[in-house]
């Protein structure tokens, strides 16, 4: 366990000794000591040390308080004060600048170590407080937008089922032969799919954001998974964009660790995207390959592409990209995707060209499980 490192900050050269003398004893690291308010802040950045012991009354033109706010500003480290002073109005500046604890010298061994815990303790309370509410808020600002998006999102296939329904009760057997009857079914079936995706969105960032995401690797025959995938896909669009799946370096009859659940939804997210922003017809690749320690799953496009200023952000949940039109999406699923390579330890990596078409390629740790006989 690494020990706790402290600046000290005091331009009595023989007190600075003896208090990183007593903190050495105490089992502290000391850092540095310095004598000023700018070589303080050098020190900060140098170091980073978990707490700082600040004399109020300091050589140069600032003080400790003044020095101290700087650098709870910069760094949002904790910063004890060391003073000979206890006067009121001492007491009352330092007081300003919500200091992590205050010691008057001279002082005893137990009252330096008892107020450094208290300040170390108080200040890991304060910043798991602050990540705590940076999550709900964050989490917030995700209902806010799944709220808009979705409900944006479900006008669009629901209209579509209602009007195929409608137009099947109403128009005249004659006007209405079987071929058209499946026609307006299968843009039904569509609609109802691209609303079960969504829900399959929102419920997997849900169990992100709830802390319940987990992963589950089981024995997987990884090769026949992603056949057997890419079989479903091609029945429900009816062949109107092949797949070229091939594979190489990996045994089909090999069983691999993997969490079936997450890398469905990885590789199904993949595939749609390459297929929702590609013209009919457009053939899609994937290819997975496989090394003495790694799968790579790699699956291309020849669609819209993704303009260079959105490639940045384009995992961010709700961010879709600026050239998709009035194509249907909620901007999630690249960002669940993701969270699911990241907990196989996983990477996932993309290049783009607008107009030219997109390659994702997910790189997952390669642990075989057993060979089927």
């Amino acid at each position: 366990m690494s020990r706790t490192k402290i600046l000290v900050v005091e331009d009595e050269p023989v007190i600075a000794l003896d208090i990183e003398e007593c903190l050495m004893r105490l089992g502290y690291e000391v850092v540095a000591i310095v004598d000023c308010s700018d070589a303080a802040l050098t020190a900060v950045t140098d170091f980073l040390p978990d707490l700082v012991l600040m004399d109020i009354h300091l050589q140069g033109d600032s003080n400790g308080i003044e020095t101290a706010q700087q650098i709870w500003h910069r760094y949002h480290l904790p910063v004890v004060f060391l003073t000979a002073h206890a006067d009121g109005a001492t007491l009352e500046l330092a007081k300003a600048t919500q200091p992590f604890g205050y010691i008057v010298k001279p002082f005893e061994t137990r009252d330096l170590t008892v107020t450094i815990e208290i300040a170390l303790h108080r200040y890991q309370a304060e910043m798991t407080m602050q990540q705590a509410l940076a999550r709900e808020q964050a989490l917030n600002r995700l209902k806010s937008q799944f709220v808009s998006i979705v409900s944006h999102e479900f006008r669009n296939p629901l209209s579509s089922i209602l009007f195929s329904l409608d137009l099947m009760d109403y128009a005249s057997p004659n006007h209405f032969p079987p071929e058209k009857r499946q026609a307006y079914l299968q843009r039904a079936r569509l609609s109802v799919e691209q609303m079960m995706q969504m829900l399959e969105d929102v419920l997997m960032l849900s169990e992100i954001n709830a802390d319940n995401f987990q992963f589950q690797p089981q024995p997987l025959l990884v090769v026949d998974f992603c056949q057997e995938l890419i079989e479903q896909f091609q029945i429900d669009l009816e062949q109107h964009y092949p797949i070229q799946f091939t594979y190489s370096n990996v045994d089909e009859h090999s069983l691999y660790d993997l969490d079936e659940k997450l890398l469905r939804h990885i590789l199904s997210n993949l595939l749609s995207n390459a297929i929702k922003y590609s013209p009919a017809q457009t053939r899609i690749e994937f290819e997975l390959s496989g090394s003495a320690t790694q799968l790579v799953f790699r699956i291309r496009d020849f669609g819209i592409g993704i303009p260079v200023q959105d490639q940045d952000h384009l995992f961010d949940a709700f961010y879709r990209g600026s050239n998709v039109g009035s194509i249907p999406g909620t901007g999630l699923g690249l960002s669940i995707v993701k969270q699911c390579v990241e907990a196989h330890h996983g990477q996932i990596s993309m290049e783009s060209q607008v107009g030219m078409g997109t390659t994702f390629v997910v790189t997952l740790g390669k642990q075989s499980a057993s060979l089927r006989a």
